[in-house]
């Protein structure tokens, strides 16, 4: 029997890893990380974390164009009312759940990029998350995720990993042949499941398929090493995290990186943004959920000194039809505002809020490509030289300050 090395890959990350660990995934090995030690010159000392509003995030309640008349007239039931909304200036406002974050914005490290989308948008869960994923046209199909493509080169075997999925859900940007990729609950249950991986036989006779099995066992084990060495030597940042699910994986995140545990890029998610029903009270709850965990989060890498060398990102498949549905909540949708959190962070609002007036069948129109963003942490957060398979030739926004404060003598590392 033979198998080539990507369907081997598959296997391996989607049915033997979890096998042998259950929790842990390593869905691809980098045979070459030893020999491919030119990285980008941030890639050392910056960090990445997304974080996936599963579902189709409402972009309308989220940052409010409430001097609008005509949001009202979409949303005689579901728009929020003034005493729920924040004032941010420019005619916008935010979702009052949304107040843990007011911090940020008055400090000048929280940026919504409005509009986002892509032409000829898809309305279906499943292919606009690969499209996002991916970074993909509409009309056409990629296997691997846009991080995999920037990073496909700069793999590092010094690290923990290449990036890590923190409280399952899939790999998305980071899917690729060429990438280490761990999914953890927390450290602490992954050491402690590394270090029941059982040794598999070496010999003269064990056949090639068996090759990639061994380099996955050793690449749990050397990950759990490491991870297991920073967490215990990692400073304290005395933040107290909501007791939410999300909560928790914020709370793991910041254990990760103000531990100093070496890995670019960090992937949270948090789902039910599927709000076809009942949306006011569903949305208001998420988006409490969301913010608390990344307030808690900020303030742990402001402690530590961290938080000029992070980028918090959002992301979801779309958002959601501008006009309310019978059941007081809204369908799917398009373009929707993301945020964008970091020291870094030039704070205020990128780009053009979608015109309320002009939508596409009770759509919203687009008005920043999405992959505008992508080409801002490619060539901007981590300075790397664009790659034509990442941003497609989009042009970085201007949204992060010239250049990230130096690292500070308590961030971990």
């Amino acid at each position: 029997m033979t198998l080539d090395r990507r369907a081997f890959l598959h296997l391996g990350g989607a049915s033997f890893v979890p096998w042998l660990i259950p929790g842990v995934e390593l869905w691809a090995m980098n045979e070459d990380s030893t020999d491919k030690s030119t990285i980008g010159a941030r890639l050392q000392d910056r960090i990445l974390i997304l974080v996936e509003l599963q579902g189709g995030n409402d972009g309308l309640n989220t940052v409010v164009p409430f001097r609008d008349e005509r949001y009202q007239q979409l949303r005689p039931k579901i728009g929020l009312k003034p005493k729920n909304i924040i004032d941010l200036g420019s005619h916008l406002g935010i979702n009052s759940a949304l107040a843990p974050l007011t911090k940020a914005w008055e400090d000048g490290d929280a940026c919504w990029i409005l509009g986002l989308g892509y032409p000829k948008p898809n309305r279906s869960h499943f292919r606009s998350i690969e499209i996002w994923e991916t970074g993909s046209d509409s009309d056409e199909e990629i296997t691997d995720g846009w991080l995999a493509r920037m990073l496909k080169d700069h793999s590092d075997s010094r690290r923990a990993a290449d990036g890590i999925v923190i409280g399952g859900g899939d790999t998305g940007p980071l899917f690729g042949d060429d990438l280490r990729v761990l999914n953890m609950d927390d450290p602490e249950d992954f050491s402690k499941q590394a270090r029941t991986v059982p040794e598999v036989a070496q010999g003269k006779d064990a056949r090639k398929a068996l090759e990639h099995l061994i380099e996955v066992q050793k690449d749990i084990k050397k990950a759990a090493g490491i991870i297991d060495e920073k967490i215990k030597s990692g400073p304290d940042h005395g933040v107290r995290f909501p007791d939410t699910r999300f909560g928790r994986r914020c709370s793991v995140a910041a254990d990760l990186i103000t531990s100093g545990v070496p890995c670019p890029v960090i992937k949270l998610s948090i789902g039910g943004f599927d709000t076809h029903s009942d949306q006011l009270n569903k949305h208001s709850r998420l988006l409490a959920e969301l913010s608390g965990g990344l307030a808690a989060l900020r303030q742990a890498l402001l402690t530590t000194g961290i938080w000029d060398r992070t980028l918090i990102s959002t992301y979801s498949e779309f958002g959601r039809r501008a006009r309310e549905n019978g059941s007081q909540g809204t369908d799917h949708g398009t373009a929707a505002p993301h945020l964008l959190l970091g020291g870094a962070v030039k704070g205020g609002f990128s780009g053009r809020y979608p015109d309320l007036g002009k939508l596409n069948k009770d759509d919203l129109v687009h008005t920043t490509d999405y992959r505008r963003l992508y080409a801002t942490i490619e060539q901007k957060w981590f300075e790397l030289s664009p790659r034509d398979d990442v941003a497609r030739g989009a042009k970085p926004l201007e949204i992060l300050k010239t250049a990230a404060k130096s690292p500070k003598s308590n961030s971990g590392k």
